[in-house]
């Protein structure tokens, strides 16, 4: 342990250091951060420090995700951690390629297809559904930090965790939304012994922003991950603990370990869809993030966006009425390629795309309704999906200084995941992103439970291109909200001429198939009427995103943490 804490880096404090107070409205105000070579962007001032440390000592992007994703596990455990997966996108600057790897939980073998329904043949209750053990998938981060190490990293791979490891001994500071998260789930946190121990004290108090919490069984396990590799996490003692707590959880679930030593990550097709003279890319399905982006830019481009602005209700109406046409076609046709055919290309189809803008351009009005194009041959699998998808997740945005880029959206699935925590991490409740229903009416769903199948995802690492060189590097949190909040950031960059700090502190405007969702703000208040005059049936609510991005321009860089959470950017020059 010694020689671990010694390998920490004590590094000076930057301007940016510490995170912005929060404004009156909630929001803090985030500083546009500015470096010429490395920048980092992470939910939380703790792993962007680490972060930042790893490439100033020489490391790469992947070191430095490494390392930042093993103190999100501590300091931000409702979202993200090693409990969970992840979508890594990740630009090698030489020889200039791009990389997609797929750490998305998987369904234990043994699971069967209708795990989510009662006795009547009736969905669960969401609660009912995630917390338990019935919930939990065979965890993929792990392996996708090792994997993405072993061809990325330059670092030692036992260096990585020291700053995690010192945070988990000596204490982190409690965060303001961690606390309030706490305290808002305390009735399903405290149904697993270790959880109550862990969040609330013996009174019943829940953890108060600003204490110091510390995680010794954490630190033991990091500890253990960064001498012998993943083989500490997916086999031995901390592999069977996973699986005695999610068999003896109530209700039970089905993770043994031959999931968790059958678990192997998963190089996708990168996938790429052009924007004007943009390329926009990401992780192909079981994600649907890119595919449903590269939809609605696709259908966007039949539109002069950049003339309309953003404060055009006829603008927004193109936007809204293009994001109800992808999340149509993805909750039909998109699921684990593994498993389903996913008609990737014909959903991209420049034909099949001016065909699904057609009928919006046909109307000055938002149209009535909307239904799954039929985009190739009829397939199989193609009753309509209405799986949740909860909003706690996490981003990492990071470029160093060879001019590699990394994004990665990293989940648990619901905040607190399944309340479940074994040797000081939450595991996941990742199975409720599978359909509850298998069949409907008599055909199969696309992303039903299958053993070893990788439930559909919204999560959206993005890298946008110009002139095959990285522009932007993005991604965000939010459920299905994922695809909304990139999009919004990525418009706002590439038609309207934002600055990535203006375009991740704008007010959202989300259609995701039901009511048009509006943060609240000027912009949105005056854009309200407007749209309900154009057919919308709108609603004002939190869009509590947590959009990381950076963009790349010759010879200097900049980044942006949404204001709405407590991330951070941090030059790493």
């Amino acid at each position: 342990m010694p020689l671990l804490l010694t390998l920490l880096l004590l590094v000076p404090h930057t301007f940016a250091d510490t995170p912005a107070p929060e404004t009156a409205t909630g929001w803090r105000t985030t500083p546009l951060v500015r470096a010429e070579r490395a920048l980092v962007v992470t939910a939380h001032p703790d792993a962007s420090r680490a972060a930042r440390d790893m490439l100033r000592r020489g490391g790469t992007a992947v070191d430095a995700m490494v390392a930042a994703q093993a103190v999100l596990t501590l300091v931000e455990p409702q979202s993200s951690g090693l409990g969970g997966g992840a979508f890594l996108v990740y630009w090698q600057q030489d020889p200039g390629r791009l990389t997609t790897l797929d750490g998305r939980e998987t369904a234990p073998f043994a699971a069967p297809a209708d795990l989510f329904l009662d006795e009547e043949g009736r969905p669960l209750t969401r609660l009912d559904a995630m917390v338990g053990g019935r919930s939990v998938g065979t965890p993929g981060t792990v392996q996708l930090m090792w994997q993405a190490h072993q061809r990325f990293g330059r670092l030692p791979w036992r260096e990585l965790f020291a700053p995690a490891i010192d945070l988990a001994l000596n204490g982190f500071t409690v965060s303001s939304r961690l606390a309030r998260l706490v305290a808002e789930d305390k009735a399903q946190l405290t149904r697993d012994p270790a959880a109550r121990a862990y969040f609330f004290d013996e009174t019943g108090r829940p953890l108060q922003a600003g204490s110091t919490k510390r995680n010794p069984l954490l630190a033991a396990l990091l500890t253990r991950l960064s001498l012998e590799g993943p083989s500490a996490f997916y086999q031995g003692e901390i592999a069977a603990a996973m699986v005695d707590k999610v068999r003896q959880a109530s209700p039970a679930g089905f993770l043994g370990p031959e999931d968790l030593t059958a678990y192997r990550v998963k190089e996708r097709p990168t996938l790429c869809a052009p924007y004007r003279q943009y390329q926009v890319c990401g992780m192909g399905p079981p994600s649907s993030g890119t595919l449903a982006l590269g939809q609605i830019l696709g259908i966007l481009s039949h539109v002069e966006l950049a003339s309309l602005g953003p404060n055009s209700p006829q603008g927004w109406r193109w936007i809204a009425d293009a994001s109800r046409l992808a999340f149509a076609d993805r909750n039909r046709y998109v699921a684990d390629a593994d498993f389903v055919p996913v008609p990737v290309e014909a959903l991209l189809d420049p034909d099949y795309l001016a065909g699904r803008a057609a009928l919006i351009g046909e109307r000055s009005q938002a149209l009535e309704q909307v239904a799954p194009g039929v985009p190739a041959p009829r397939l199989g699998h193609q009753a309509p999906d209405s799986s949740p998808e909860f909003a706690a997740t996490s981003h990492i945005s990071i470029v160093d200084q060879a001019g590699n880029a990394l994004a990665m959206t990293s989940t648990i699935e619901h905040g607190f995941g399944s309340r479940l925590m074994v040797q000081g991490f939450l595991l996941n409740n990742e199975l409720t992103d599978f359909s509850f229903h298998p069949e409907l009416d008599g055909v199969t769903v696309a992303n039903r439970l299958e053993p070893g199948k990788r439930p559909r995802s919204s999560m959206t690492p993005t890298l946008v291109f110009y002139r095959d060189r990285p522009l932007l590097v993005i991604g965000s949190p939010g459920g299905s909200s994922i695809i909304g909040y990139v999009l919004h950031a990525l418009l706002n960059v590439l038609d309207w001429g934002m600055d990535i700090q203006e375009a991740v502190h704008q007010p959202h405007i989300l259609h995701r198939g039901g009511v048009l969702e509006l943060e609240p703000g000027g912009r949105n208040l005056a854009l309200q009427p407007g749209l309900e005059r154009l057919g919308f049936d709108t609603r004002l609510t939190e869009l509590n995103s947590g959009l990381h991005g950076i963009l790349l321009q010759p010879g200097r860089l900049s980044a942006s943490a949404d204001p709405r959470r407590e991330g951070q950017a941090l030059a790493a020059d």
